[in-house]
């Protein structure tokens, strides 16, 4: 089983980048300490500021499904779970 790689946007509306900033440290920092991980990046777009990009990379899909198992629980996933995204995911 190979590696998995996510790459993409998701884009909040003006009213929510601050909240989405308030849980976007402890996200990351939940997500890079799973087992599996091997990266996770999540940061503000530069010049539009409603929009944040991910890179990401799991061991295996099970560790990947394992993450996406724990976000959906997360105070993150409630709160993002409506904002629209635009993701790929590959394997390696």
């Amino acid at each position: 089983m190979g590696k998995v790689l996510l790459t993409g946007t998701m884009r909040c509306d003006a009213d929510e980048v601050e909240t989405v900033l308030a849980l976007m440290d402890k996200h990351v920092r939940l997500s890079q300490a799973e087992p599996g991980c091997l990266q996770f990046e999540l940061w503000q777009d530069e010049l539009d500021p409603r929009s944040f990009h991910v890179s990401e990379v799991f061991r295996s899909e099970r560790d990947f499904e394992a993450h996406q198992d724990r976000v959906h629980s997360s105070d993150w996933g409630r709160v993002t779970r409506h904002m629209p995204r635009d993701f790929t995911k590959n394997a390696a």
